[in-house]
This record gives C-alpha cells, sequence and structure tokens, in this order.
C-alpha cells in the first residue's frame, strides 16, 4: 500500500536514488522541499540545471569547474611543476582541505579496474602523459589504497618513470581500503609528507 500521492512518491524515488541518500532521508527531504516557499525551490530547481549544463572539466587537470580553467590551475601561486594525481574530485577536496600541498592536480576520473572493464584508456592517462610534455619535475600518485588505486599507480610509475620525471606515491598513512575523500585533513597531510619514490 502507497501511503503517499504520486507526485511525492515519485520525489521521494528520485531523490532516494542520490548515493547516500536512504528512504528516510530521501522522505525527509522530500517533505522539506514540499514545505519550502515556491521561490526558494525554483531557486534550487534553476541551480541545478544551470550546474549541470555549464559545469564541464578544466582543461589542464580535468577537475570539474565552469570555467575553461579551474582556479587552482589558473594560481600563479600554485607549483606547477609538481602534479598529484587523484582519482576523482573529492579526492582533490580533500587534499586541498590540509592546505599544506601548493602544487596542482590531474584528476583521473577513476582508477584501473580490468573486472570492472575499467582499462587505462577509460581514465585520464593519456591526457597526464600529455601534461608531462611541460615543464614537471615531480608526479604525486594519491590514488586510493585499494587493489584498484595501487594498480593505477603502479601503471602511473611505470609510464613516468623513463621520462626521468621523480614519481612518488603518498604513504600509507591512508588504510588500505580507504576512501581519500572521507579521511581527516592530518592523516592526509602525513601521508602527504611522508611520500615514497615509487
Amino acid at each position: 500500500m502507497e501511503l503517499y500521492s504520486g507526485h511525492i512518491n515519485k520525489l521521494i524515488e528520485e531523490l532516494a536514488a542520490l548515493p547516500g541518500i536512504g528512504d528516510k532521508s530521501a522522505q525527509r527531504l522530500a517533505f522539506h522541499l514540499i514545505n519550502m516557499p515556491a521561490d526558494k525551490v525554483n531557486r534550487l530547481a534553476n541551480t541545478i540545471i544551470e550546474a549541470k549544463a555549464n559545469v564541464r572539466y578544466c582543461r589542464e587537470c580535468f577537475t570539474l569547474t565552469d570555467k575553461d580553467i579551474c582556479p587552482i590551475c589558473a594560481n600563479g601561486k600554485r607549483n606547477h611543476k609538481v602534479i598529484m594525481v587523484v582519482e576523482n574530485v573529492r579526492d582533490l577536496a580533500a587534499y586541498e582541505k590540509t592546505g599544506k600541498y601548493d602544487g596542482v592536480y590531474h584528476v583521473l576520473h577513476g582508477a584501473i579496474s580490468p573486472m570492472l572493464g575499467i582499462g587505462p584508456g577509460e581514465i585520464k592517462l593519456k591526457e597526464l602523459i600529455a601534461r608531462l610534455e611541460h615543464d614537471v619535475e615531480e608526479v604525486i600518485v594519491a590514488t586510493n589504497s585499494s587493489i584498484e588505486g595501487e594498480t593505477t599507480a603502479m601503471y602511473i610509475s611505470k609510464l613516468v618513470k623513463p621520462t626521468g620525471i621523480r614519481v612518488t606515491r603518498i604513504a600509507s598513512g591512508v588504510p588500505v581500503g580507504g576512501d581519500l575523500e572521507y579521511i581527516d585533513e592530518v592523516t592526509l597531510s602525513r601521508a602527504l609528507d611522508a611520500r615514497w619514490d615509487m
């Protein structure tokens, strides 16, 4: 038996389909949205539509931005000779929160996973190699400590080492199997400081 009418059920279903939102949270959000003033709901809806229409990849590092180049890549005070390679935008955000890293990033948008059919061609590896043609001194591999992250790290090391550019890996202060986005800033800072040559 359905508790609510069609529109409410549909809203709850759509919200529950979002990552990290369970049925109870979806129900709570749905009722909150229904009780919001119409102008605030319209502003929220328009913000979502505009973000979807205007957000794209930075042409340098492939993070999400609404400009051609993201604020980090456009910042002349950042060290553009050091590139930290991360799996996703959330990992970049986690490192930025530490305030300890002054280089730039490269977002792969995934990790190599033969079991899932994700090979090197499905992530932003060729774009990383193209960036190495510029004045780069170090590539810091900050992929997750999962099987896929380790596989990706080794692959990157094999690609970069022949160029003579230093390749380092973040230290294992990050627990095996842990996702960077959930790790506190102190642990991430220590992992960055204790990185090692690959």
